[in-house]
């Protein structure tokens, strides 16, 4: 089911939202079971069969969860180990079985049938998720006892899909709260706030210009060379695409789960308004960047060893969260670009402290500057991401470079520029949507929302307008992650 489709809107949404306030007042436990049962058939109403894979991955988890908490130290980490190799060679099965059986056909000299193993909606999330869990349980951070707050911490529907990547500690308190299941206004309004904002964002903005870089992009992978300006223009359609699609779901997700009273933490903070590669990865999917933070750069020595393996624990960080967005090349290419970013902006702040620049590089025109580099080098990082292939990739760029054919029958002229252009005003201009409803910078204080007739009709229009666009139903980019 998808959150911008009608049957979640007017049909799952507020049926599963009017039965959390209806069963969670009189018997909190019967809430809880409620919404993780309506969790469960969100997910399976993509496919019934993988509500199995589901199941038994968070059983197994739960179980391992139990025995890794209840014993002594040395076996406390055999145990850890053993049911993070599970997760992982579950993970690895689901959606890497196939890329490396290629990829060792492909050294081997030969062809093999690839397996057809389907990747099941959501497995990054999920396995990403109780890794977290098993970890903190381990540290003695958390202890689940009750298999149902814990089958509702894993489910739940707002984050189940696409993130955010969450922390126990960070949403079961919320379920034991008892205002939680009493409706309340405030979380109310700006739960439909954000859910309209994400749901705009998505079917008006992401899936409008989404058609510019899939035409030039599959044109390319068949073969082609795109024109200079189509070259660019198909950049900055994928790059303003993943972006409006990837937030609007977070938004949706985040709405979504404060209509149910919890707050679930924020995933987007204007990634495209950084000033450099270090900035931009504490602003984009937050969550996910934080997840390798905590468990694998941090484990791998982090800043603590000296420079020299601070540079390689990020690159191994960066390339390993390459992989983890898909099974090809392109995306461990995409990840060791930006692990190589990443060290060079490093190096670039500890060469500006030694010098004692740092209040000139604050200055706006060098903030300026540091913005246009950070944008352009995370526009190119897209076109690995995006294209299927190293060739598609290859002749994107020599595209980009002024080396390009033309493809000038497949897009229209002015228009595309313009609707790139007020699409850049948005996201490098204007505040995010969690800085828009929960209260944003100074300067914006007058854009700032409030429940007040004009918003209502603001949200009323755009709501409008996404509807008409629904006819056809696209599903969101990070679901295939």
């Amino acid at each position: 089911m998808l959150f911008n489709s009608l049957p979640y809107i007017l049909g799952f949404l507020p049926l599963t939202l009017v039965g959390w306030f209806a069963l969670a007042r009189v018997n909190p436990r019967g809430g809880r079971l409620w919404l993780a049962g309506a969790s469960l058939l969100f997910y399976g109403w993509w496919d019934w069969r993988y509500l199995a894979l589901l199941l038994g991955s968070i059983a197994f988890n739960y179980g391992a969860a139990r025995l890794i908490a209840g014993a002594g130290y040395p076996r406390r980490r055999i145990l850890l180990g053993a049911a993070i190799a599970v997760d992982l060679a579950l993970l690895g099965w689901f959606k890497y079985a196939d890329f490396f059986r290629e990829s060792l056909a492909a050294l081997a000299g030969t062809a093999w049938a690839p397996l057809g193993v389907a990747l099941p909606l959501g497995i990054s999330f999920f396995t990403f998720t109780q890794i977290a869990f098993l970890v903190d349980t381990s540290a003695g951070k958390v202890r689940e006892a009750d298999p149902l707050d814990y089958l509702l911490f894993v489910t739940f529907f707002p984050h189940l899909l696409a993130g955010p990547v969450l922390h126990h500690a960070e949403m079961m308190p919320q379920f034991a709260d008892p205002r939680t299941s009493r409706p309340r206004a405030e979380m109310i309004s700006t739960g439909l706030t954000l859910f309209m904002i994400g749901l705009v964002k998505k079917v008006v903005l992401a899936d409008g210009i989404a058609p510019v870089a899939s035409l030039v992009f599959d044109a390319t992978a068949q073969g082609g060379s795109p024109g200079l300006g189509e070259a660019w223009a198909a950049a900055l359609a994928y790059s303003f695409e993943l972006y409006f699609d990837f937030s609007g779901y977070t938004d949706m997700a985040l709405g979504a789960a404060r209509l149910f009273g919890i707050v679930l933490p924020l995933n987007f903070a204007s990634p495209y308004q950084a000033a450099s590669p270090i900035e931009f990865w504490r602003r984009w999917h937050m969550t996910l960047s934080r997840f390798l933070r905590d468990y694998l750069y941090i484990p791998l020595g982090g800043n603590r060893l000296g420079p020299a393996r601070r540079h390689m624990n990020l690159f191994v960080t960066m390339l390993l969260g390459g992989l983890w967005h898909g099974a090809a090349w392109t995306f461990v290419a995409w990840g060791a670009f930006h692990g190589v970013l990443l060290i060079v902006n490093h190096g670039w702040r500890s060469m500006v402290g030694r010098l004692g620049l740092g209040g000139v590089t604050a200055k706006p025109p060098a903030r300026l500057a540091g913005w246009a580099l950070t944008f352009l080098a995370v526009m190119l990082g897209w076109v690995l991401f995006r294209a299927n292939g190293f060739d598609t990739a290859g002749r994107m760029f020599a595209a980009m470079a002024g080396h390009g054919g033309s493809f000038a029958a497949l897009l229209p002229g002015a228009e595309v520029w313009v609707e790139l252009a007020a699409l850049g005003a948005v996201a490098f201009l204007l505040p995010n949507s969690q800085s828009l409803v929960l209260g944003g910078p100074e300067a914006w204080r007058r854009l700032t929302w409030r429940p007040s007739p004009a918003w209502a009709l603001v949200l009323a229009l755009g709501f409008v307008v996404a509807l008409g666009q629904m006819s056809d139903v696209s599903p969101f980019l990070y679901y295939r992650f």
